[in-house]
């Protein structure tokens, strides 16, 4: 992590007036964070980044097909296994500074476990999916991949619905960087890093014809 900004600061002659400035700003978006976590409702899908809500509106049906194939494929091997739970749409996870709610997150057992029946405040995934959208493509690609990787998320897969591919990344060893990603399309497998075994053919997250296929392989194998 660098502290240029730091040395920055002190070089100048009002660091004192800039340190006070920064700690009032954060002290205001603290009661900001509060006042979205007690406005926010199960009806509105919203988040909190960098001081600001974001407010997301409607999926399309293409959006929410990719993330009922990926999920029920997800949801079935982990279950399977004894892995942990997978959660979509509207688990929200609350990061150092900001509140997201990924379309999808993986919570290895040992940390789901941890969870109270009433939690609504989730902490960090160990697996995350966005699926892109117009409006949110730059956030996904951004802040989010930046601050998920911040915060120790071992892999991210954004996935294109219109392209229909997948770009997975995954955290360097002894890194908050993720690696430069791997982008798989519709004739590829993609294999999980976190999610040890799922190994699933692309186009099974597209094509319902071929996820009933992978699930009923996957029901073979046990």
């Amino acid at each position: 992590m660098s502290f240029e900004f730091v040395d920055k600061i002190m070089a100048s002659p009002d660091a004192p007036k800039q340190v006070d400035a920064l700690l009032e700003a954060m002290k205001d978006e603290k009661k900001r964070r509060h006042d979205f976590r007690e406005w926010i409702t199960p009806a509105v899908k919203a988040e909190f980044i960098n001081g600001e809500v974001i407010l997301h509106s409607p999926v399309k049906k293409r959006h929410f097909e990719v993330t009922d194939l990926l999920s029920s494929l997800l949801s079935f091997y982990v279950s399977l296994r004894k892995l942990g739970r997978i959660a979509t749409g509207r688990a929200m996870i609350a990061l150092t500074r900001n509140d997201y709610e990924p379309d999808l997150v993986f919570f290895n057992k040992e940390k789901y476990d941890t969870f109270t029946d009433d939690q609504m405040l989730f902490p960090t995934p160990d697996f995350v999916v966005e699926i892109l959208s117009k409006k949110t493509a730059s956030i996904d690609r951004g802040i989010k991949k930046q601050d998920y990787a911040a915060h120790g998320i071992a892999e991210y897969w954004i996935i294109d619905p219109i392209k229909q591919n997948i770009e997975q990344y995954v955290l360097l060893s002894k890194s908050t960087h993720y690696a430069p990603p791997k982008t798989y399309g519709l004739a590829d497998e993609i294999e999980s890093h976190v999610i040890k075994g799922f190994v699933i053919p692309v186009q099974a997250i597209f094509d319902e014809a071929v996820n009933v296929e992978v699930m009923q392989e996957l029901t073979k194998r046990g």
